[in-house]
């Protein structure tokens, strides 16, 4: 496989850096809370080789990087690089709400190898907008690895202005951003007034921004739902709109599903069900109750798969 993202004069001109399908992959613990890094690579191969992934995020939210630690990020991401880096691209989480560890994690992921790093918007300390677009554009020159910007604003309580964001398209390196805003007007301003790739941040919203321009999904319910997920995304790109519509309102139990509680709870839930690696979450996250993974089994059967 090659990645036209390692040149990122190819890349604007491709407009999916990452491909269209990717997944903010868990980071799968033994049964005693430590990391299971064998775990981890059997995951990952499961998802690009049985799932039609294109990238995977490890480290992200989803990967619990609150509660991992620097050596364990490290560990997963080359796991993952060495499991499926010849062909999906392996973006890094990085993000934190420290300039300085921000870059050191972009520094230590690109000698890893990484294809890509999700930088998501410090969170907590609510920075101006002028404070946003110094630490991405240092985050962004600190490597020579291609950035997607993370707007999150609920969890972040900030969002990326739609201003801050066209100012950082305009450097070489930023050319993707992971949208969780829930604003469609914004991000449709955005994807028309820079050539920034955008990718669906919540599941749910994943047709509806392909519609105003979005390339792709980052998603977490296509750890299970992958493949589908990839055929309504298929589908709008060649002109098939009622088809996309279709799988979307299939899909729609398990977009749901996957954040009745916290979305790595759930997850975790399905991906044991489903007899794949995942292992417990780690506190202050808890895991799923009885009751949830049997709303859990009814929301994924309703989207077309059983579970254990």
């Amino acid at each position: 496989m090659t990645h036209d993202h390692l040149a990122p004069t190819g890349l604007r001109a491709g407009g999916r850096p990452f491909g269209r399908l990717i997944t903010a992959m868990i980071t799968p613990f033994a049964a005693d809370g430590s990391l299971d890094v064998d775990g981890a690579a059997r995951l990952a191969t499961y998802l690009v080789d049985e799932q039609c992934h294109d990238g995977l995020v490890v480290n992200g939210t989803t990967g619990e990087s609150p509660t991992t630690t620097d050596a364990e990020k490290d560990a997963v991401l080359r796991a993952v690089l060495e499991a499926v880096g010849d062909r999906a691209s392996v973006i890094a989480g990085v993000g934190t709400n420290d300039t300085q560890h921000t870059i050191e994690l972009a520094q230590a992921a690109a000698k890893a190898g990484a294809h890509g790093l999700l930088v998501v918007t410090p969170y907590y300390n609510k920075p101006p907008q002028s404070g946003l677009l110094r630490h991405f554009t240092m985050v962004a020159d600190a490597t020579d690895v291609p950035v997607m910007l993370y707007d999150i604003p609920g969890r972040s309580g900030t969002p990326i202005a739609s201003d801050t964001i066209c100012r950082l398209a305009e450097h070489d390196r930023i050319v993707a951003v992971k949208d969780a805003k829930g604003d469609l007007a914004a991000s449709a301003s955005v994807i028309a007034r820079t050539d920034l790739a955008y990718y669906s941040g919540d599941d749910l919203l994943t047709l509806p921004l392909l519609a105003v321009g979005a390339v792709g999904v980052v998603g977490v319910p296509t750890h299970l739902f992958g493949a589908p997920t990839k055929d309504m995304i298929e589908a709008y790109g060649r002109g098939d709109v009622a088809g996309a519509l279709a799988l979307h309102q299939q899909l729609l139990p398990a977009y749901q599903g996957f954040f009745r509680t916290q979305g790595v709870i759930m997850t975790k839930a399905a991906l044991r069900l489903a007899g794949l690696p995942a292992g417990p979450v780690r506190p202050p996250l808890v895991d799923a109750t009885d009751e949830q993974i049997a709303q859990l089994r009814a929301d994924c059967a309703a989207s077309g798969r059983e579970l254990a």
